[in-house]
């Protein structure tokens, strides 16, 4: 939802206070998105991530993805949107989605909540089994720079 526009300029979009990563399993895309988001914004913006299914163990290419440029994502534990709706509540007015499947979910949830809804489309680095380590490592760091450079966009005050 954007403020009102100023007479003959553009509308402008309101300042994030929470924001939620959303994607297929919590353990690849949206993983990053958070780890990324909360390095970067985590003393001003309240930041989670979720999946729509369970199943998943966080993936340990991101992770190391993600160690090359100082995050630590090692002790992400991946959650369900329904989890985390069970511990906290869905109070975001922001929901990123990363995934199609993801995207549709939040559009269902955003029927009872009041949060906009962006779509992120974002390749899985985990379609990519062949090559060697270094090879697949670097879908996962093209993932990784992607989204930062969108967080650092999207959420800078």
């Amino acid at each position: 939802m954007a403020d009102e526009a100023p007479p003959g300029g553009p509308a402008k979009k309101r300042r994030v206070q929470a924001v939620l990563f959303m994607c297929n399993f919590n353990a690849v895309r949206s993983l990053a998105a958070e780890a990324i988001a909360r390095h970067y914004f985590g003393k001003s913006i309240y930041v989670q991530s979720a999946g729509i299914r369970v199943g998943e163990p966080s993936d340990p290419f991101m992770v190391s993805a993600l160690d090359e440029i100082g995050i630590d994502a090692s002790r992400h534990k991946p959650r369900t949107v329904e989890q985390l709706e069970e511990w906290e509540g869905l109070n975001f007015d922001l929901i990123v989605t990363l995934s199609p499947e993801a995207h549709h979910k939040a559009i269902a949830l955003t029927h009872t909540l009041a949060a906009d809804v962006e779509y992120w489309p974002t390749p899985d680095p985990t379609l990519k089994q062949d090559g060697t380590r270094e090879q697949r490592l670097d879908g996962y760091r093209d993932v990784r720079d992607g989204l930062t450079y969108r967080i650092k966009s999207r959420l800078k005050g």
